[in-house]
């Protein structure tokens, strides 16, 4: 009789893979050879350079690896946590997605409202930023298929464990969060009349990873799990190709790396603009850039026409970049404009490298500003 193999599990393995194959899920790569190449490289630097600063910042011995961060960790988190690392995790166990396959055959839930209800509804969501990628009729639908719940304190809308049904909106109430660590539960958040919940057991299949539990009465709208990855994830998808797709082809991110241009993709909102409407105007403040997804816009320097930007083009970076008011004024021209826009605490906060680009060209700014008739 052979003599049993024992294998040990290394430190960190488990937790390793499990959000690596999230990862996976999150970005579903064509080539996923490739895709594993760079996200365990980009893992790789990231570490280096947290090493290279704890070293500059003190000269004692290296410390342990990092340990990832608990919830506890965290004083005021502002969502739900993700699953906290306590031991062995569950593993996620997500079902394919296709987000191109049909749904024409698929017959939308409808769930009757009043007039009252169907306009606390929309005040509800109208700041849900899952719901920012789907467009007028999704967003119709979404509506339609969301039911009221009414709750009363100490009850309990969803337990840290249990599968998922469905996603959660908040119209009005108290409702604390708890997570168990070390068999204990521990508040980690509070939802008071506003807020959503519920999104990651539905988006990988997973256990619920908090326990939310109404403090006072109040009213939630739910959306059950087959609309909302049909309609929510299913949108979110496309909108990051699509985001993608248009950011491949600007110049000025042509050196940043696949992943950094999905984090832009999932930071950027698209905003339409009917023909004639101000899009940015001359010496007002910088808040924001936009990448012209469809329609055109004209550019102007008091009130004079200096050139014209079509799909592909982006404007309003040079305000940010140079932290100075705008240099010129944007308008819808010819017809409706679409333009993805992103803000600027996305700007500086997911656009390190690109910031670091853009003020290495910043001669090509200067140009810019020579072109619009203005002094350097």
């Amino acid at each position: 009789m052979e003599p049993s193999v024992q294998f040990t599990i290394p430190p960190g393995l488990t937790d390793l893979l499990e959000e690596f194959v999230v990862k996976c899920i999150q970005e579903n790569p064509n080539d996923l050879v490739e895709f594993a190449a760079e996200y365990f490289n980009m893992l790789r630097l990231g570490r280096k350079k947290k090493d290279s600063k704890a070293s500059k910042e003190a000269s004692s011995p290296p410390s342990k690896p990092e340990k990832k961060e608990s919830v506890e960790d965290k004083d005021e988190p502002q969502e739900p946590p993700k699953m906290p690392a306590r031991g062995r995790r569950r593993a996620v166990a997500a079902e394919a997605y296709n987000p191109h396959e049909n749904n024409a055959e698929v017959k939308p839930v409808v769930h009757p409202k009043t007039d009252e209800q169907l306009q606390r509804l929309k005040k509800s969501v109208e700041n849900i930023l899952l719901f920012k990628s789907c467009d007028r009729d999704q967003l119709k639908e979404i509506l339609n298929a969301m039911f009221e719940k009414k709750v009363k304190p100490e009850d309990e809308i969803i337990r840290q464990g249990d599968d998922g049904d469905n996603f959660y909106v908040i119209d009005n109430g108290v409702f604390d969060v708890f997570i168990e660590n070390g068999g204990k539960a521990v508040k980690v958040h509070t939802f008071k009349d506003s807020g959503s919940f519920g999104e990651l057991a539905l988006m990988y299949n997973c256990p619920r990873n908090a326990t939310i539990i109404a403090k006072s009465e109040g009213i939630i709208w739910a959306l059950d799990q087959a609309t909302f990855r049909r309609i929510v994830v299913g949108a979110a998808a496309r909108k990051r190709q699509m985001y993608e797709a248009l950011l491949e082809n600007v110049p000025m991110l042509a050196e940043l790396q696949s992943y950094e241009r999905m984090n832009l993709a999932d930071a950027l909102e698209t905003k339409i603009f009917n023909e004639g409407e101000c899009i940015i105007r001359e010496k007002d403040g910088a808040d924001c850039m936009y990448f012209i997804e469809e329609g055109t816009v004209r550019v102007t320097v008091s009130d004079k026409e200096i050139s014209q930007l079509t799909k592909g083009a982006y404007f309003g970076e040079l305000a940010l970049v140079l932290n100075q008011p705008r240099s010129a004024s944007i308008f819808a021209f010819g017809g409706e404009a679409k333009c993805a826009r992103l803000n600027v605490d996305a700007f500086e906060r997911l656009l390190g490298p690109c910031m670091d680009i853009m003020k290495r060209n910043i001669g090509e700014y200067e140009k810019q500003r020579k072109k619009l008739g203005l002094d350097s």
